[in-house]
């Protein structure tokens, strides 16, 4: 099975050959919990996300992302912060690629649907705010996810 394999800061790190626009969502659903996904390619639970594809604005790309990785509908709401740590490398062991970090985290507020699992997710489920932070995730998930409970009001950029 492919893997992906997230390095950060680390000397062994592949040299990345490739920087792709990408986004992920914070979903919440009336009740303020957060939609996470399993990914079936490292096991590390995450937001929905994924590469903008050529001819979608990046809404457009955000809504698509969670609808095929979750099964759920959603509406963009606002801006967590842009990530483009040149440190972190994500290695993509089905074709080599070596992936600089970049991608923009948005919010936004479930519209219908139900939690369903896809080929890129092996479990989708709604998670109390205070349990997200016990889920095993990237580091980079992770203070995605500290920067949006943080809800200052402005976004990180870095």
């Amino acid at each position: 099975m492919a893997r992906r394999i997230d390095y950060y800061d680390d000397p062994d790190a592949p040299a990345p050959n490739s920087l792709v626009p990408s986004v992920n969502v914070v979903v919440t659903n009336d009740a303020g919990e957060v939609l996470l996904i399993r990914r079936s390619d490292n096991d590390n639970w995450a937001v929905p996300g994924g590469a903008i594809d050529l001819g979608e604005s990046l809404p457009q790309a955000a809504v698509r992302e969670t609808r095929e990785e979750t099964g759920i509908e959603c509406e963009i709401t606002g801006l967590v912060g842009i990530y483009t740590d040149p440190r972190h490398v994500i290695y993509y062991t089905s074709n080599g690629e070596a992936r600089q970090e970049f991608s923009i985290v948005l919010t936004a507020r479930a519209t219908g649907g139900q939690p369903t699992t896809s080929d890129e997710s092996r479990e989708v489920r709604w998670v109390p705010r205070d349990k997200l932070t016990t889920y095993p995730m990237d580091r980079s998930m992770r203070m995605r996810i500290e920067h949006f409970l943080a809800d200052t009001g402005r976004p990180y950029i870095g």
